[in-house]
């Protein structure tokens, strides 16, 4: 399926200044189907193509790939495959296609072989480029940084999922996130199987022992939400029994549990009853993640899907036939 590459005349890097090329940097000059399916995928096209010029630049340093350069000529053309290395669950896909997007200075033609969120094996054909060979080589590393990672986090999410299957609760991430890569990366906890928290610290409240120290008291804490913020939905972490009736009298719409223990977490679901939902958080492992969900919490919180998970290895292979 062909895709424009290069930097197209709505390019959404932000470079330039707009009024001398007439640019709205916050149009997108991705391929228009390109920019459909990262839409229907949740992600902002314009961000993906802010993040993917930002991993281009940073690799060329305001310069050229020299070894690209002086060993492959201007006019080769070549086709290549993302090909898996090791099992596992992909994601970011159209990322990569993004961008091979802002690299390629001709048109290049894409055939997608699977679609994120399935389950791969090793050896396995997940995407195919055909465009010029100085070009593909100068965004291969760029590309699969951000594939590998992606792919890495939906994998871990999706070993979750499976200890969890059946049981009623999902897995969900934190904002430990990198920086610049939220979106990215929540995306890829989603194609895992797993469910998001939060996107940022506007969209939901979250009080944490911090706040209860600053505000006096749990149930003073919630109060001064809910107070300032009528509208938005209130998660309160409690690390002992006896501070769940409180938030549950203020009207809590989700109670993170701390550090309990399974037998505490069982307490805990009994105490609260329906009002309210349930979150673990802290000593959770794959191993013991099926007895937490089957104490009857909603959700588990694991951070480490997105701050410790370890790439998918995923590589992009030349053709010999070119």
């Amino acid at each position: 399926m062909p895709a424009t590459g290069g930097c197209g005349d709505a390019c959404g890097c932000g470079a330039g200044d707009d009024e001398e090329y007439g640019v709205d940097p916050l149009e997108c000059g991705l391929d228009p189907d390109l920019a459909a399916l990262l839409t229907a995928a949740g992600l902002d096209p314009v961000q993906v193509e802010d993040i993917a010029h930002l991993a281009v630049e940073e690799d060329l340093d305001h310069g050229v790939d020299v070894t690209t350069v002086a060993t492959i000529p201007e006019d080769a053309v070549a086709t290549a495959d993302f090909t898996a290395r090791e099992a596992g669950t992909v994601a970011g896909l159209r990322v990569a296609e993004a961008v091979l997007s802002v690299v390629c200075t001709d048109d290049f033609e894409v055939e997608r072989h699977v679609e994120d969120g399935e389950r791969v094996q090793a050896g396995q054909r997940l995407l195919s480029i055909r465009t010029r060979t100085r070009d593909l080589l100068t965004g291969e590393r760029s590309a699969l940084n951000l594939l590998c990672r992606l792919s890495g986090i939906a994998t871990a999410t999706r070993a979750w999922a499976d200890a969890l299957e059946g049981t009623g609760a999902a897995v969900r991430d934190t904002r430990k996130t990198t920086p610049g890569l939220r979106s990215l990366e929540k995306y890829a906890v989603r194609c895992g199987g797993g469910v998001n928290h939060r996107m940022s610290l506007s969209d939901a409240a979250l009080i944490k022992d911090n706040h209860v120290v600053a505000a006096g008291g749990v149930a003073a804490a919630f109060k001064a939400v809910r107070t300032e913020f009528p509208d938005v939905p209130v998660e309160v972490e409690v690390d002992r029994l006896d501070q769940i009736e409180p938030v549950l009298e203020q009207g809590a719409d989700l109670i993170l549990l701390d550090n309990f223990t399974p037998e505490r977490t069982r307490e805990a679901v009994a105490l609260v009853a329906g009002r309210a939902r349930l979150e673990s958080s802290g000593r959770l492992t794959l191993d013991n993640a099926r007895g937490y969900a089957e104490a009857g919490v909603d959700y588990l919180a694991v951070g480490a899907l997105t701050h410790s998970s370890p790439i998918l290895d995923i590589g992009l292979d030349l053709r010999e036939d070119g």
